[in-house]
């Protein structure tokens, strides 16, 4: 399960597809000729009228008087050397790696001053703004398309895209160069699509969903006997769930438990019954009892667009349910905050990140949420890429699951790479298949893809087998963000030149458990068919269990690390590539196998068999289009943390890439 926004993400991003320059105000004029030329102005990169938005789909001026709501992001003092210090301090072979800052030093050091912050306010008041908000990070306003047009150079048109018409920019943004580049960018100049009314509460829990059964309580152990072979040979019934004890062992934790680490998750909304059920599902499950103030929630003051029809509050609920108690399974000693954000829209999430770099709340940050790179651009991105660096300096990483597509062609039509995912800034975990034997043995991992193949109606067969693509782990090249330093000499040119002769950034990083038919048990309150709200348990996977599993061994490695923070983990993540710290997934863990399947027993009506069983064949390793091989691989990264990776954070390892 990944939570996607693809449905309501395009109301704050424009769905272009331009070259980024990440975290960087791109300058038209010199902001030292700005006196020499009163009416200079600097072009914003990234606001640049969307792709959809063409001349034949252009239906004419905006009316002056119809509202805009805007955030101007703020620049900050220097933002170039924002992105160099995050370097610095997140490279192993740098001279500065490990020396973060605080958040009032990160303010102090790269935030706006109070001089921009004015400046800025008085140019949109004098364009005819009004000012809603004030942050460290952006200036909100609410004004009319007049005010727009004056206060940005553009004009605003209505385009026609598909059957809706919304506005959008003719031409990219600019803002005066008497500014000095204060502006990093802006966001809310398109429309597309419009926003849900306001709900201020929370919806009750989603309706409920159980797994039917026979089960493995371990990879293997439970053969379906009474159904058709596949690949040469009976196969197993999927497993219950795994439990964080086999987890554990399976990713080498050993007996650290993130004792003094603090991971944060951000998801949107906030389930209303995750304190009792995280504390119900770690009693039942053997995993350690929560301690007072070790799970704690930063929310918002009101939520907004919770309907099933707009960001569907109630669906995220299950995602933060999954997350902390994967967490907390890998990690039972850390402590969790979790950071709802207002709604599933970018502006809301932006908010949550924020929220955890000004005041620090964590070193660590799960988000199993994401979209696709065509709904991205680079107003938005950039405003994603300056958290992010700000959080690089104070120490803090952020996790992001790669998705849950595949190459996303069967769910887009278009070959793709999910966001926030493919920021350079950010470590995004990929997904496994993860056979966990008697004993808690590791027995291999594959790249999760999977292809389903329902039973024959005589019971004899599995219909085409191998079936249809049912899922997978995001991965692939990034059309726009170059590829940063830490991949260069491990990333193949077959993968990073995918889309032309520069090479790009490819996802994802790292990777652990996702596949749903080898997943983790998960409990939360749902409502069942007669009205009532229970607790129940089920097995779920999806890209959302890697990342917070990965987020939960991260925390095992701090506490190794001496309880210093490990902050934006990838150039350390790949300096570690070839050494044993790693399992190397591969499509094919098993010699001599023709083909690794399990056999699954789902309930028609998803909760109970009075409606019938649905019996289906889930082959393993298939992907649409993307190959986990010997080596770094576009569905598994650099592989899945071995025993030894952990307590490799005690001391550099000697056998890594390095560079």
């Amino acid at each position: 399960m990944r939570s996607n926004r693809a449905a309501v993400r395009t109301s704050v991003s424009l769905a272009a597809a331009l070259p980024l320059l990440t975290g960087a105000l791109a300058l038209g004029i010199p902001a030292a000729h700005a006196d020499q030329n009163p009416g200079a102005r600097d072009t914003l990169r990234g606001s640049t009228r969307p792709l959809w938005a063409t001349g034949t789909s252009d239906r004419g001026a905006t009316a002056n008087g119809s509202r805009v709501e805007a955030r101007v992001y703020l620049a900050g003092r220097d933002a170039q050397g924002l992105a160099a210090y995050a370097r610095a301090v997140s490279d192993p072979d740098s001279a500065s790696y490990g020396r973060f800052l605080s958040a009032a030093q990160a303010q102090e050091r790269f935030g706006a001053t109070d001089e921009q912050v004015g400046a800025v306010t008085s140019w949109l008041k004098g364009a005819g703004f009004t000012v809603t908000a004030t942050t460290r990070h952006y200036i909100a306003v609410s004004g009319d398309v007049s005010a727009a047009e004056k206060a940005f150079g553009t004009q605003l048109h209505n385009y026609r895209k598909g059957s809706r018409t919304y506005r959008a920019p003719q031409h990219a943004a600019t803002v005066p160069a008497s500014l000095n580049g204060a502006v990093l960018t802006v966001t809310g100049l398109d429309t597309a699509p419009h926003k849900a009314d306001h709900k201020d509460e929370l919806p009750p829990p989603d309706a409920v969903f159980r797994n039917a059964g026979p089960f493995s309580s371990s990879y293997g152990s439970n053969t379906a006997t009474t159904l058709p072979e596949a690949y040469g040979s009976k196969v197993p019934y999927a497993t219950k769930g795994y439990t964080g004890e086999q987890l554990r062992a399976a990713y080498g934790a050993g007996k650290r438990t993130g004792k003094g680490v603090t991971v944060a998750i951000t998801d949107a909304y906030a389930s209303p019954t995750i304190e009792q059920d995280a504390a119900q599902y770690a009693k039942r499950n053997g995993d350690a009892r929560y301690q007072g103030g070790q799970l704690t929630q930063a929310l918002p003051g009101e939520y907004t667009h919770t309907g099933a029809d707009d960001c569907d509050a109630a669906g995220w609920y299950g995602e933060e349910s999954l997350d902390v108690e994967a967490v907390h399974a890998l990690a039972p000693a850390s402590n969790i905050v979790y950071v709802g954000a207002a709604s599933c829209y970018d502006d809301d999430l932006l908010d949550s990140l924020s929220k955890v770099v000004d005041s620090h709340l964590a070193d660590i940050v799960s988000n199993s949420w994401g979209d696709i790179e065509e709904n991205q651009t680079p107003d938005v991105a950039a405003a994603y890429d300056q958290v992010f660096q700000l959080g690089a300096i104070e120490g803090i990483g952020f996790y992001f699951s790669s998705g849950d597509n595949g190459d996303e062609v069967d769910h887009t039509g278009t070959k793709q790479v999910d966001v926030p995912a493919s920021s350079a800034w950010v470590t995004s975990v990929g997904g496994t298949a993860l056979a966990v034997g008697r004993g808690d043995t590791y027995e291999w991992e594959t790249g999760w893809g999977t292809d389903k193949a329902a039973l024959s109606e005589d019971g004899k067969s599995w219909n085409g087998l191998p079936g249809t693509f049912n899922g997978g782990a995001g991965g692939g090249t990034s059309k726009h963000v170059a590829q940063p330093f830490y991949q260069k000499g491990v990333v193949p040119d077959s993968l990073a030149k995918a889309n032309g002769a520069t090479p790009m950034r490819t996802v994802p990083d790292i990777a652990a458990i996702a596949d749903p038919n080898t997943g983790f048990l998960v409990g939360q309150t749902q409502t069942f068919p007669d009205g009532s709200q229970q607790y129940s348990e089920y097995r779920i996977g999806g890209t959302s269990l890697a990342a917070p599993t990965v987020a939960g061994i991260q925390a095992l490695a701090q506490q190794a690390h001496g309880g210093r923070p490990l902050g934006f983990a990838n150039p350390a993540i790949y300096d570690r590539y070839g050494s044993k710290l790693y399992h190397d997934v591969t499509d094919h863990p098993v010699k001599g196998a023709e083909g690794l399947a399990v056999a699954r027993v789902d309930y028609a009506n998803s909760y109970d068999d009075s409606e019938g069983l649905l019996t289906s064949l889930r082959t393993l390793g298939k992907d649409t289009s993307l190959s986990a091989v010997n080596g770094y691989d576009d569905v598994t990264g650099v592989g899945s943390p071995a025993p030894g990776y952990v307590e490799s954070y005690g001391t550099r390892p000697e056998h890594g890439h390095g560079h």
